[in-house]
């Protein structure tokens, strides 16, 4: 398939997904345009996991002739190969890493998209010039030879982006990719982030973290209870009433160079007599 901007990264369409036995989605459908970034925002149990899992293909939906999941274009997809193309950054990966691997082990791992690198994969010159050339844009060029589960989280963090890029992906999937870090690692982090945004990279960031949208990153969905509350430009989405209605908490929001940030609305009389009653 030729790699223009005219189809849909993400096309989802009248999907139902369960998980285990409850029902997260019905009836639900997301479209992302290759060229743009989108940040998907929402509280824990709102369906932001599932929906990662259906895009990365480690959950799919119900099948229905008249709903389709489609990434970049295409519904059937051998996972390696979609793996290389759509780079996925996830909390649970950090988990499943096997702490006994070098950075530079980390970062190739990527290319067959597996954890750690085992005997039989074949490594090229260029492969390990790409992987430190990306260590080295990352900050992380020390860490070649540091054990996974020597580094801090932000390290580790770093080096999962890291083997999301190997590949040259053309989109990322970042699941609450800053959870963990500290204030300095975080911006840090969105730092990166804000690089590769513009060097027109695809960014799909999941979160709860309304700091962590990058000012690149326009379009915001606000997802709820498996339903899309709210979706557009991110001026007219993170708006005080709308995020208290997402987070069903009386929120302020205020907006410096491009960030939003989200602070209690203590004004408010109902926020003021729950905190009298402790």
């Amino acid at each position: 398939m030729d790699h223009h901007l005219h189809y849909a990264v993400i096309d989802i369409h009248r999907v139902t997904a369960y998980c285990g036995s409850s029902c997260v989605f019905r009836d639900f459908s997301l479209t992302l345009e290759a060229g743009s970034s989108i940040a998907i925002i929402g509280p824990n149990g709102s369906g932001k996991t599932t929906l990662m899992k259906l895009l990365s293909r480690d959950l799919y939906p119900v099948a229905d002739p008249g709903s389709h999941i489609r990434i970049f274009g295409k519904e059937q997809w051998n996972v390696w190969d979609l793996r290389t193309r759509l780079g996925i950054v996830s909390h649970d990966l950090q988990h499943n890493y096997l702490s006994g691997a070098g950075g530079i082990q980390v970062i190739l791992s990527g290319i067959y998209a597996s954890i750690d690198t085992w005997q039989n994969q074949q490594f090229s010159t260029a492969d390990l010039q790409k992987a430190e050339a990306i260590m080295e844009n990352l900050g992380i060029g020390a860490l070649k030879h540091r054990a996974f589960g020597a580094m801090s989280t932000g390290q580790q963090r770093r080096c999962l982006l890291g083997r999301a890029l190997i590949n040259n992906p053309e989109a990322l999937l970042l699941d609450e990719p800053t959870t963990g870090l500290d204030l300095r690692s975080t911006f840090q982090y969105i730092e990166t982030l804000r690089q590769l945004l513009k060097s027109g990279k695809t960014v799909i960031l999941v979160t709860h973290h309304i700091h962590e949208i990058p000012p690149e990153i326009q379009r915001v969905v606000l997802i709820k209870e498996g339903r899309i509350v709210n979706d557009g430009n991110k001026v007219d989405v993170l708006t005080s009433k709308s995020l208290s209605d997402l987070f069903d908490y009386s929120l302020q929001v205020i907006s410096l160079n491009g960030y939003f940030q989200v602070v209690p609305d203590t004004e408010d009389s109902t926020f003021m007599r729950t905190t009298v009653n402790f």
